[in-house]
């Protein structure tokens, strides 16, 4: 896999250039340097070969804790119809976050970035929750990057209402219990908006990265051993009841 750029150490460290690639092919590691200081990849559309590193004035951020959720999906969620599972199908969230619809006719995620986020996974860092529906199929979910107590949620999907706002919610969840500071969503958009998403200037988004890459978070939550989806999601609503 290859990204396209003249100069890959000057890519990863030029944090003037807002768009950058790279060619000799990145290693994981460059890509856990490149996030650590403030940079995600994207292609401008799934059928070009490279992609290109951005690093914009603006981040969107999302607060684990106080997440906006309305009485009626709250209701919804603790109700749900869904079944959440973590981490057991990740090529299949990624297809499903790549996949061509009416209202996205264009994505951003082409062959490379499925390429280098599927070994992010088999390493350790990248995750997918899924939502599968009473038979079993995936029907919604999201997947991003965990680096230290920073979380980079990269894309969602959803093919049933209320699939892809039960996996943020169920995300948020895991990353509280997990011990995660920072959850980056990039850009903002309408979507985002609605869950009490927001944007803050690069300086004050690479203060609060450069805090939470050092801390220790556990997206598997292994000190919480035979914890159920059910009991995650209740302990974190439980939580925001009693610091409200």
């Amino acid at each position: 896999m290859r990204a396209f750029y003249p100069q890959k150490v000057r890519a990863l460290w030029n944090l003037s250039v807002d768009r950058m690639s790279a060619n000799p092919p990145i290693t994981i590691q460059d890509v856990l340097t490149a996030y650590a200081m403030g940079l995600f990849p994207m292609a401008e559309r799934a059928d070009e070969q490279g992609f290109y590193w951005y690093d914009p004035p603006l981040r969107g951020q999302m607060d684990i804790v106080r997440l906006h959720v309305p009485r009626s999906l709250k209701k919804f969620v603790l109700k749900s119809p869904f079944t959440i599972t973590v981490d057991q199908d990740f090529p299949g969230v990624m297809a499903g976050c790549a996949a061509r619809t009416d209202d996205r006719p264009q994505t951003w995620i082409n062959d490379g970035i499925r390429t280098l986020f599927t070994d992010l996974h088999a390493a350790g860092f990248a995750h997918s929750i899924e939502v599968r529906n009473a038979d079993g199929a995936l029907v919604g979910g999201l997947y991003g990057l965990a680096i230290g107590a920073a979380f980079f949620g990269e894309s969602m999907f959803s093919r049933a209402s209320g699939a892809s706002k039960t996996a943020l919610i169920h995300l948020c969840a895991r990353l509280w219990r997990g011990g995660f500071t920072l959850l980056d969503t990039q850009y903002l958009n309408p979507h985002l908006e609605q869950f009490g998403a927001y944007e803050i200037p690069r300086d004050q988004y690479l203060t609060r990265l450069h805090q939470a890459i050092p801390r220790p978070a556990d997206f598997n939550l292994r000190g919480f051993p035979g914890l159920s989806e059910d009991q995650l999601i209740r302990a974190w609503f439980e939580m925001r009841a009693t610091n409200q």
